[in-house]
C-alpha cells in the first residue's frame, strides 16, 4: 500500500515537473519572439533614424550651399556695384517738380525738351560722385568693329595716383543707341574698373533718345554732306548734354576722347598748371595742340571766345592779343592721338598729336 502511494507521489511530481518545464519553455519561446520583435523595432527605428540623419544631412548641406551661393553672389555685387547706382530714369510727368536740375536750361534753346519732364541721363553706374575738383568726360560712340574707349580709360585710370582718384571722377557718356555697345561698354568697366566704380571715381552714363531733336532721327540725306552735317550736330549735342552732367560735380572740366592716351603723370601736370596759374582771368586751357574732336567743337568754343571776349569794332590785332592772355596752350602735349578709325561712319583719320615724351 505504502509502495503504492509513492508510486502516485513520484508520478505526481513528474507530472508537475513536466508541466512546469511545458510552461518554462512555453515561456522561454514567448520572451524569445518578444526579443526578436523587440530587436526588429530597434532596427527599424534605427534605419528611420539614419535616413531621417543622412536627410537632415543633405538637407543642411543643401542649406550650407544655398548660403554659400548667396554669399558669393552678395560678394560679387559688392565687387562689381556695392553702392552703385544702376537705373533706368524716366523723364517726370509735367506736374512734378524739379529742382537743382542742370538740364532744365535746355529747354530754353530746344523747344522739343519743353514736353518732357525732366531731363537725365537713362543710364547711370555709380555713385553720383559730387564735390571733387576735376570731372574728366569721355563721350563714346560705335566705331563699328573698332573701339579704343577700354585702352583710353585704362591710361587715364591708372595715371593718377590715388589721391587724384578721390579729387576727380571720370564720366564715360554713351552717346550711342546701339544697345548692344552701351552694353559692351558697361560690362568692359564693370568687369575692369571694379575698384574706380566701387570708389566713385568713374560713372557710366547714356543719354535719352529725346534729347536729340527730330531732324537727327529721320532718314538722313545719302549725300555725304548731310551726313557729316547731322554727325557733326550730333556730336556738339552729345558733349553738351556730358558738359552739363559733369558741371555740378566739380571745380574744373577736362574733356577728352575716348580714343588717346594720356601722357604719365599727365593728371599732376595738369592740376599743378591750373593751381599756379597767377592770373585768374582765364577762359579754357589746352592741353593738346590739336584740341579736342573736330572742328565744329573748337570753332564754337571760338565763336564763344570771340562773343565774350571781343568787342565789337575792336580791331583784329587787340583781339588776338588778349586771345593770348586768356586761351592758354599747355606746352608739351600730354595726350597722345591713336584712333584710326573715325566716329563718322567710314571715315579714317591719321592726324596725330605730337608724340609723347614718357
Amino acid at each position: 500500500m505504502r509502495t503504492k502511494h509513492v508510486n502516485v507521489l513520484i508520478a505526481l511530481a513528474a507530472f508537475v515537473l513536466f508541466s512546469f518545464s511545458c510552461f518554462c519553455i512555453s515561456r522561454m519561446t514567448q520572451t524569445s519572439n518578444q526579443l526578436i520583435n523587440c530587436r526588429n523595432h530597434i532596427l527599424e527605428f534605427k534605419e528611420k533614424i539614419l535616413r531621417l540623419k543622412n536627410k537632415t544631412e543633405r538637407n543642411r548641406q543643401e542649406l550650407i550651399n544655398a548660403l554659400s551661393k548667396m554669399k558669393y553672389e552678395m560678394t560679387q555685387r559688392e565687387n562689381t556695384s556695392t553702392d552703385l547706382v544702376e537705373k533706368k530714369m524716366n523723364t517726370l510727368g509735367k506736374d512734378e517738380t524739379v529742382s537743382n536740375n542742370t538740364f532744365e536750361v535746355l529747354k530754353f534753346f530746344f523747344p522739343h525738351l519743353r514736353k518732357v519732364g525732366r531731363i537725365y541721363p537713362d543710364v547711370i553706374i555709380g555713385k553720383e560722385k559730387i564735390g571733387v575738383s576735376f570731372a574728366l568726360g569721355i563721350s563714346t560712340v560705335s566705331r563699328g568693329n573698332q573701339s579704343y574707349v577700354k585702352q583710353t580709360l585704362n591710361s587715364v585710370v591708372s595715371r593718377m595716383t590715388l589721391s587724384e582718384e578721390k579729387d576727380s571722377v571720370v564720366i564715360v557718356s554713351v552717346a550711342d543707341r546701339n544697345e548692344d555697345y552701351l552694353k559692351s561698354v558697361v560690362d568692359m568697366i564693370t568687369k575692369r574698373f571694379k575698384r574706380q566704380l566701387k570708389s566713385g571715381s568713374l560713372e557710366v552714363i547714356s543719354i535719352p533718345a529725346f534729347f536729340y531733336p527730330n531732324m537727327l532721327h529721320v532718314k538722313q540725306s545719302t549725300e555725304d554732306s548731310g551726313k557729316l552735317e547731322s554727325w557733326r550736330i550730333k556730336q556738339v549735342l552729345d558733349f553738351c548734354f556730358l558738359m552739363l552732367y559733369a558741371q555740378p560735380k566739380a571745380m574744373y572740366y577736362l574733356q577728352l576722347e575716348d580714343d588717346i592716351i594720356a601722357k604719365k603723370m599727365y593728371f599732376t601736370k595738369i592740376t599743378d598748371f591750373v593751381h599756379n596759374i597767377t592770373s585768374n582771368n582765364w577762359f579754357y586751357i589746352e592741353f593738346s595742340i590739336l584740341g579736342f574732336i573736330d572742328k565744329p567743337i573748337d570753332l564754337l568754343l571760338g565763336d564763344i571766345f570771340q562773343v565774350k571776349m571781343c568787342n565789337p569794332g575792336e580791331t583784329p590785332e587787340k583781339c588776338a592779343e588778349r586771345n593770348k592772355q586768356i586761351r592758354i596752350r599747355y606746352k608739351p602735349s600730354l595726350f597722345q592721338h591713336v584712333g584710326i578709325q573715325s566716329s563718322f561712319p567710314g571715315r579714317e583719320q591719321y592726324s596725330k598729336r605730337i608724340t609723347l615724351q614718357e
